[in-house]
Formats: structure tokens, sequence, C-alpha cells
């Protein structure tokens, strides 16, 4: 693979998983042979992913250049190392991106060594675990996707229209602690000081329909009918069909008028050549 495709990862997505590294086992690569630390199942974990060349060139320039510019910000180094990964030749590069096939092929003996010694139901517990987080990513793309998009946001329920507007003065030194006083607080309401958040409340359920009818309706216009609610989409559709019928049925009114005319103009033409 082309180590260019990790360089458009954030600078602190870099830091944080070269942090996890120490120095003392860093990969130190040279133009001889490139020195790869064996992996390890010993541990009962699964082993760790290999690096790509780009990866194995910053674990192994980071240190030095730390301590050549003290006073530079992890993020700062590593996008400086990007710079300076950009400039080297094919031919520079290639000592880091045989570390990286070397250490890629230890990783897959490594991998299967693990995998021998599971029971089934370990297997099966990291399949459903491995679900889980491929879902969980999905959902945090598809909310990140529906927000640049505008998507409204939800209504708010009485209860979370009187958290936010009391959330600062309540009792508690932390998230916990507020949230507990504030529904103490709420509980010992009555329907009388619930009232006002109640109407707050369906006010917004208000807004949020008419904004979401619209959003919608967006949506389907520009061909992403899949972030559309499937109720909702067929009743937009029916909405859309209806208006094409009345537009084709307009036209197929006018449309006799019009040869009507055309053979006004004929039988007049037949007069009078019959006159002559």
């Amino acid at each position: 693979m082309a180590p260019f495709s990790l360089m458009s990862v954030g600078a602190n997505l870099l830091v944080k998983s070269l942090s996890l590294f120490s120095s003392a086992s860093a990969v130190r690569c040279s133009c001889v042979a490139p020195v790869i630390k064996s992996f390890s199942t010993t541990t009962g974990g699964p082993p760790k992913r290999p690096l790509t060349g780009y990866m194995t060139y910053v674990k192994e320039m980071q240190p030095n250049f730390s301590k050549q510019n003290p006073g530079l910000k992890n993020v700062d180094i590593i996008r400086k190392l990007a710079e300076k990964w950009r400039m080297l030749t094919p031919e520079q590069k290639q000592q880091f991106q045989d570390a990286s096939l070397v250490s890629r092929e230890q990783y897959k003996l490594a991998l299967e060594t693990y995998k021998a010694q599971l029971t089934p139901a370990q297997t099966a517990a990291i399949a459903e675990e491995k679900r889980e987080r491929a879902a969980k990513r999905k959902a945090i793309r598809r909310k990140k996707e529906l927000n640049s998009l505008g998507k409204p946001k939800r209504p708010r329920s009485a209860f979370n229209i009187f958290m936010a507007e009391h959330f600062e003065e309540a009792k508690g030194t932390n998230m916990q602690e507020k949230m507990k006083s504030l529904r103490d607080d709420w509980m010992r309401f009555n329907i009388t000081q619930k009232q006002m958040y109640t109407q707050l409340s369906e006010d917004d359920k208000v807004r949020y329909k008419n904004e979401i009818k619209s959003w919608e309706e967006h949506m389907i216009e520009i061909g992403r009918e899949d972030l559309v609610r499937r109720k909702e989409r067929r009743s937009i559709k029916a909405k859309a069909d209806r208006k094409k019928k009345s537009k084709v049925t307009v036209i197929k009114a006018k449309a006799p008028k019009k040869k009507a005319k055309v053979a006004g103009t004929a039988v007049k033409k037949t007069v009078k050549s019959t006159k002559k």
C-alpha cells in the first residue's frame, strides 16, 4: 500500500498512535537491514497491527527530532516530519517500506497463532465486539453526515429544556451531581410549575415537524432518499406523483383546442377552394 494514504490523517491521530510506543522499543531502520520487533501473543490479546512505511519513518525520526526542537509541540513535530517525508525520494523511502513489509508478514503469522489459541466462545465474542465497533463507527459517520446536510435537531423534552436552563446554577461540583440535583428538583415540581416547560416542548415539536418535512423533501430532490424516513418517503413520493399527474392532465386538456383550430382552418380552406 502507498504510504501517502496515512498522510491525510490528522496530526493529532498520529500523535496518539505514536504515544503508545516507548522510545526504548522504537523500530530502528538502517540502510543495511531493518530491525523489527517480533510480535507476542503471551499477553492474551491480539498482536498489534503493523506500521506503514510512513509511520515507521515517523516513529524512528521523532525522538531525535524532538531533542533537536525542544520547543515544538508533538502535533507540530508530526507535521514537520510529514513535510520531510514528502520530500524524500522513492529510494530513501524504500528502507521504511521494506521494514513495513517484514512487519506485516510477522503480523500475519502472529495473528494466525493468536486465532488458533482461541476457543469458539472467544472467537464469537471477538466477532461480536468487532461488529459493535463497526456499528458505532458507522453511527458516528452517519451523524456527522446528517449534521453536514443540515438535518434539524430533534425536539427536546420538558425536562431537557428545564435542565439546559438551570444547569449552571444546579448544586454539585461535577456533571453527575448536577444531574442528580436537577432530577430531584424536577420531581418536586407540581404540574403548574412544569407547565411552562411542557408548552415549550410542544412548541419545539411543531418546529421539528415543519423543519424535518422541508428537509426530507429537499433530500429526495437531491437524490438522498436513504436519509428520509420510510413512511415520509412514501408520502412525499405520492405527493410528487399527484403533482406530475395534474400537470399531464392540464396538458392533455389543452391539446384538443389546438387540434380544433387546425380543423377549423382546414374547413375554411376547402370552402374557398370549392367557390373557386
